[in-house]
């Protein structure tokens, strides 16, 4: 994966509220975002285009696009319409699909982004990062933070509740990611950004450790808070690293392999959770299960219709989706059949705890 644009800029606006969009044609009419309103609004096929309707009235020159698909010729296809005329900004309204097509547009035009979040699936939100599908191969391109980011949770409550409950699993799997990251610090040297890492784990901490649930206000304002601070925590340290390591690996090999099989943040803390009892680490371990359990997202690979001769494949090849990484997995190396003893002992341990 390329180096994402180092920053250690915050966006100009973060919104995590109730009633958040009706505020937003203020926000980009703030001179920093857009001197004349000029702005291109892009929006998927679910509540992107409502939100937009919305915010019509207090622009003065906006077009509205719609875009299908989270690829990259979607991608680039918003892209040739952006240089159709001269655009101040572009907002990026939907989920994360939407919300990284607009990313990558953006970026190739050099033009600010704001972003507008129906959903709390991933960190994509406010990542310099951009997840986007070629030739059915989803791959990684490096893009610009936000510069602003705005969650409003009455359109979130409306969304479907497992794409929300996912960006748990996402956020949780910091934890790993950051062991991973002090692994290899002590093994290869590899240098890592204190505070990139703060930002990474203090998120992380607040979801693993609050008691709320998606019905609670609360909870749901620290969830998309600590996807935001992943997001900042990525463009501090110019590279994804403090939010993935084996969690990711495992998560892109099931994708590369299984397409279809689950989303990216229900995979994430699958990876998180297997790669943690790897570590050894027991207290994490039950602590981190306890919450994916509490949350109803997935622990064990039948849970996302893998067997477990799939799961052994995913976590053989998932070394290969990061050939510059140095995580649990390149640590311990093991065998096809070591992977399969492991992982019964794992499943194990999580019957135990249900028993």
């Amino acid at each position: 994966m390329p180096l994402l644009a180092r920053s250690v800029l915050t966006p100009l606006h973060i919104d995590v509220r109730r009633g958040a969009v009706a505020d937003l044609g203020a926000i980009l009419a703030d001179g920093r975002i857009s001197s004349g309103g000029d702005v291109a609004v892009v929006v998927g096929p679910g509540q992107g285009a409502q939100i937009a309707e919305l915010i019509r009235p207090s622009l003065r020159s906006a077009d509205v696009f719609t875009v299908v698909g989270g690829t990259l010729d979607a991608a680039d296809d918003l892209g040739g319409k952006l240089r159709a005329r001269s655009y101040d900004a572009v907002v990026g309204i939907g989920g994360g699909k939407t919300i990284d097509v607009a990313k990558y547009a953006a970026t190739r035009r050099g033009l600010p982004m704001v972003s507008v979040a129906t959903s709390l699936a991933n960190d994509g939100i406010a990542s310099p990062v951009a997840s986007l599908i070629t030739d059915g191969i989803k791959g990684s391109y490096g893009v610009h933070i936000p510069i602003g980011v705005i969650v409003d949770l009455d359109f979130v409550e409306s969304g479907p509740d497992r794409h929300n409950r996912a960006g748990i699993g996402d956020v949780v799997s910091n934890i790993s990611a950051l062991a991973d990251w002090e692994l290899s610090r002590q093994v290869r040297g590899e240098p890592v950004d204190g505070l990139a890492a703060s930002l990474a784990r203090a998120g992380a901490e607040a979801v693993l450790n609050h008691p709320g649930d998606m019905a609670d206000d609360a909870f749901v304002t620290v969830l998309a808070e600590a996807l935001i601070s992943s997001g900042l925590a990525m463009a501090v340290d110019g590279t994804s690293r403090p939010c993935s390591g084996g969690c990711h690996e495992i998560m892109h090999a099931v994708d590369s392999l299984f397409p279809g099989t689950a989303s990216h943040g229900e995979l994430a803390g699958l990876g998180a959770l297997f790669c943690t009892w790897l570590r050894g680490d027991l207290r994490r371990f039950g602590e981190m299960s306890a919450c994916l359990a509490r949350h109803g997202l997935p622990r064990l690979p039948a849970e996302v219709a893998l067997t477990d001769d799939q799961f052994v494949e995913a976590v053989q090849f998932a070394p290969r989706t990061r050939p510059d990484r140095y995580t649990i997995l390149e640590h311990l190396a093991l065998s096809p059949t070591e992977t399969r003893e492991r992982l019964a002992d794992y499943a194990g341990a999580i019957r135990d705890q249900l028993g």
